[in-house]
């Protein structure tokens, strides 16, 4: 549960705000002046500090500025009721993660908030690696996030990252998608002398066209329809620090100039504005596309591949990195049984053999997640090799989805065994199948392909939610989503979450 520490001397707007966050799950402290809350944070550093601005006594910027000296890289979201000043730019200048104008509106808060907890979680979680030879301790292999690893492939990234880190050079790590392109750019944060800055996280395929520019570069008042203050973009935010743009190969021609500006002159120009903004950032980015060929196609600008490629990292697929697998499903399957606070019930031999066998088209990622649905499964037993098979959905035949009444599908759990052969069934034995079918049939030119999608999404989310009883967090974490992008599903396909009491 994560600890959120609201600091106001407004003390209705601490109570209300307060009573909103633990009902959202989290647990609250409060403050009603900007040195209480910097005692609050000296006895227990909270997960978040949501701070007014203009408060008797200190300041909400000194006061922030004295707790984040005490705790590196504590986010705090600054709440000002005066858009129009530069007080609030500056705070973001100063460290804060974002700001908000009162009043707020509660959906806007609190989906802040969870971007400023993923992103102090991301702060927080190292980055297990031996820089010098890759290897790591059994012990060390067990806590948070590692990249995991004693093939060949593995410890020339290991020797890369180890060079590269403690320079300004900027970085650009290549691989399939799962391979673990984020955990190498965090490590290389991590390992270099911005550690104690803020690392920013920035998906460009996340984040539409229409939006990215205004993400990364912020926007002035009147800028366009909508944009009623002055917002500071994330690279501003990010003074000092590191900022990783991932995926960079789906980013769009108009923002990827001006990601080049901004590499050759170390400035930044809001929408809307004149003044260019100097800025002192170091850039890692990451791809799973052919650059190359993005480049010779024009999608992608040449000049800023080249600027890109100076120090580049690729890598490997999981099926180039021999011996590796028993290491990351030993690895993975203690800290998801940590983070489900349940106790990690093993791999025999014959599931890591079968495990080792895999292709893995979706790479490391693909091997968490399959782990996952077995550990959820597991009852406590070893995991052998027919459990990694079912989480697999190795020779399954049939879709195992029967319709929920609601548009829906949920799990059948009395399908049949499927056959030898994995033979596709007809359309007519498979629900799914069915369903798509008559979809297509029956909605033909009318947005068939956005109804289908939905409509299993919406099952796939129900699902998991029953699965995990109601509760948000191990449900985004079985889905490989958020939990901010879960409650918006929530939310957009009307589901009823009720949570089970064990």
């Amino acid at each position: 549960m994560a600890q959120i520490l609201i600091v106001d001397d407004d003390a209705q707007l601490r109570q209300s705000f307060g009573k909103i966050l633990e009902a959202d799950g989290f647990e609250v402290r409060t403050a009603a002046s900007g040195e209480a809350g910097v005692d609050e944070v000296g006895r227990a550093a909270p997960d978040l500090v949501v701070m007014d601005v203009r408060m008797t006594g200190i300041t909400g910027i000194e006061a922030m500025q004295r707790m984040r000296a005490a705790v590196a890289n504590l986010p705090v979201i600054i709440m000002t009721a005066y858009g129009g000043t530069e007080t609030a730019i500056e705070a973001t200048k100063l460290g804060a993660f974002d700001y908000i104008l009162k009043p707020f509106d509660i959906p806007d808060i609190l989906r802040l908030i969870h971007q400023a907890l993923e992103a102090g979680r991301l702060a927080r979680a190292r980055v297990a690696v031996n820089l010098h030879d890759g290897l790591k301790d059994e012990a060390e292999d067990t806590q948070g996030d590692a990249l995991v690893g004693q093939s060949r492939a593995m410890q020339d990234i290991f020797k890369a990252i180890g060079r590269a880190a403690p320079t300004e050079a900027l970085v650009l790590v290549r691989g399939e998608s799962g391979t673990g392109k984020e955990l190498v750019a965090r490590a290389l944060w991590q390992h270099s002398a911005r550690s104690t800055k803020p690392f920013v996280v920035i998906n460009c395929v996340a984040i539409p066209d229409t939006l990215l520019e205004a993400e990364l570069f912020g926007y002035e008042k009147g800028a366009f329809t909508g944009a009623s203050s002055r917002r500071v973009g994330k690279i501003e935010q990010a003074q000092r620090g590191t900022v990783f743009l991932d995926e960079i190969g789906d980013m769009p021609m108009n923002v990827q100039a001006k990601i080049l500006r901004l590499l050759q002159e170390k400035q930044v120009e809001r929408l809307g504005g004149r003044e260019l903004i100097p800025v002192d950032v170091r850039i890692l980015a990451a791809t799973n596309r052919d650059l190359e060929t993005a480049v010779a196609e024009g999608r992608f600008r040449e000049d800023l591949y080249y600027r890109l490629k100076v120090v580049t990292i690729s890598l490997p697929p999981l099926r180039d990195r021999e011996g590796d697998v028993p290491l990351l499903a030993r690895h993975f399957l203690s800290r998801l049984a940590r983070e489900m606070d349940m106790q990690s019930p093993g791999l025999t031999p014959e599931a890591l053999d079968l495990l080792s066998a895999q292709g893995w088209p979706g790479n490391v990622r693909e091997l968490a997640n399959a782990l996952q649905k077995a550990l959820i499964f597991s009852r406590g037993c070893p995991i052998g090799a027919d459990e990694m098979r079912q989480a697999l959905g190795k020779g399954s035949g049939k879709s195992g989805l029967k319709s929920d009444g609601q548009g829906g599908f949920t799990a059948d759990h009395n399908q049949p065994e499927p056959s030898a052969m994995g033979a596709h069934p007809n359309a007519t034995d498979d629900p799914l199948r069915a369903f798509i079918r008559r979809a297509l049939l029956d909605q033909a030119g009318d947005a068939a392909y956005e109804h289908i999608l939905d409509t299993v999404a919406r099952g796939t989310v129900a699902e998991a939610l029953e699965i995990t009883g109601g509760n948000r967090t191990r449900a985004a974490k079985l889905l490989g989503l958020s939990r901010p992008t879960l409650i918006a599903k929530i939310e957009k396909y009307g589901l009823k979450v009720t949570t089970q009491v064990q």
